[in-house]
Formats: structure tokens, C-alpha cells, sequence
């Protein structure tokens, strides 16, 4: 398994419900083919580089984790599908391996 990173933000308007829907939806996503989540930070509201969505700040989270690259593919097709996910980001961690 390979080490990993995702940050990702959704609308600060959004529901506490909504944000632990989605984290749970991602902690399912890289755990229920053998991956482990190791950490997760809440950054809280940070002010955009540019408008997306007609958003002008995101509530952004970043999880650690260790998974198989192939499941990559399937936690991106998840995060594009979620509407409350606005952008994301996964990184492959080389400090870690």
C-alpha cells in the first residue's frame, strides 16, 4: 500500500450532517477494499485563490491515508460525483513509503 493524501473543500454554508456524510462516504470509499485511514485535519473555512461555484471561502478538510493506487480512481469517481465536494485534491505521499 501506498501512502496518500486528500484535501478537499466543500461550501462553508453546508450542514455539519452534510460534512460528516461526505467524510464518512471517503473513510468507506479507502477502508472497504483494505486501505486505513491515518489522519484527518479540519483547516476550517480559508478564503479562495478565485471564485468556484460562486464561492468566495471553502471548508477544508485533508485525510491521510494508505491505500492500493488502483483504488485511486474509485475515490476520485466518488469525490467528482458528490455535489457537496466542491474540489479535491490526492496527492501521493513519497515521505512516507
Amino acid at each position: 500500500m501506498k501512502a496518500y493524501e486528500l484535501l478537499y473543500f466543500v461550501d462553508p454554508a453546508a450542514t455539519e450532517e452534510t460534512r460528516a456524510a461526505v467524510m464518512r462516504r471517503i473513510e468507506v470509499a479507502i477502508t472497504e477494499n483494505g486501505g486505513m485511514v491515518g489522519g484527518v485535519e479540519d483547516w476550517g473555512k480559508r478564503k479562495l485563490a478565485f471564485e468556484v461555484d460562486k464561492l468566495n471561502e471553502g471548508d477544508y478538510t485533508l485525510i491521510n491515508f494508505r491505500t492500493d493506487p488502483s483504488q485511486i480512481a474509485e475515490l476520485d469517481r466518488i469525490l467528482r460525483i458528490n455535489d457537496a465536494v466542491k474540489r479535491h485534491m490526492v496527492v501521493r505521499r513519497t515521505d512516507e513509503d
